[in-house]
């Protein structure tokens, strides 16, 4: 028996204003790949970041353990505490976007879920990346949420942006790169975003801006800023 999509359960990926209870962060590990001889430098915006989110909401911070825990609650004790939360859920670089979970929502209980597609940072760029691979099932079972399972299917949260209501922006020289789903052809892609992420309508941007290690996500580019307004960079 095949298992219902997500879409045929009644669930969708939701708007970014769309009302939320918290914003996850992934922290930077000294060793990772991303800032090399910069670590202590990105370090002042990650906590100018976590400062500025928990003025309003809930900041979920993955860290790699107990010790990066301490280490973390001391640059972050201006927080008001009750709105930071600490998961020991390892990653291998920071971009919690693309590597966590793509959380999908409906009106019936349980009104919340977790998509976890494959990730194999941006196209085998960089190595090792099979703690970032392993962060939306940890998210679901830190949560307590359901899940589904779609680790064949490579798909970073930077690479499509919706607004909510059946409408997604993506680009094509990402989800079309041969490094990413070399098996799945334009088509099959848009069946499986329908399928997975409650769209009907899938608006394809073309290439990257140069020199994007990403391949080409729409959020360097192009966002929704409303149910039928975006903006762009020129």
């Amino acid at each position: 028996m095949i298992e219902p999509s997500p879409s045929e359960k009644g669930y969708r990926m939701p708007a970014e204003w769309e009302p939320h209870e918290a914003t996850w962060l992934s922290w930077p590990q000294p060793d990772c790949n991303s800032f090399p001889g910069s670590y202590d430098r990105v370090i002042p915006t990650f906590v100018k970041m976590a400062e500025t989110l928990a003025e309003s909401e809930i900041v979920r911070i993955n860290v790699s353990g107990a010790e990066q825990e301490k280490t973390v609650r001391k640059l972050l004790r201006s927080c008001p505490p009750e709105r930071v939360e600490y998961f020991h859920i390892p990653t291998d670089e920071p971009w919690c976007r693309d590597h966590g979970p793509i959380f999908v929502k409906r009106d019936k209980s349980p009104q919340l879920a977790v998509l976890n597609f494959g990730f194999n940072a941006w196209g085998f760029k960089l190595s090792p990346f099979d703690e970032d691979n392993a962060v939306p099932p940890a998210v679901a079972k830190a949560l307590g949420l359901p899940i589904f399972h779609f680790e064949h299917c490579i798909l970073e949260g930077g690479s499509i942006d919706t607004n909510g209501q059946g409408t997604l922006l993506t680009t094509e020289s990402c989800l079309l790169n041969a490094n990413r789903n070399p098996t799945l052809d334009r088509s099959a892609i848009e069946k499986k975003l329908r399928d997975k992420l409650g769209v009907k309508k899938i608006l394809w941007l073309g290439d990257c801006i140069e020199g994007d290690d990403t391949d080409g996500h729409v959020d360097d580019i192009t966002r929704f800023i409303g149910p039928s307004t975006v903006i762009t960079a020129v």
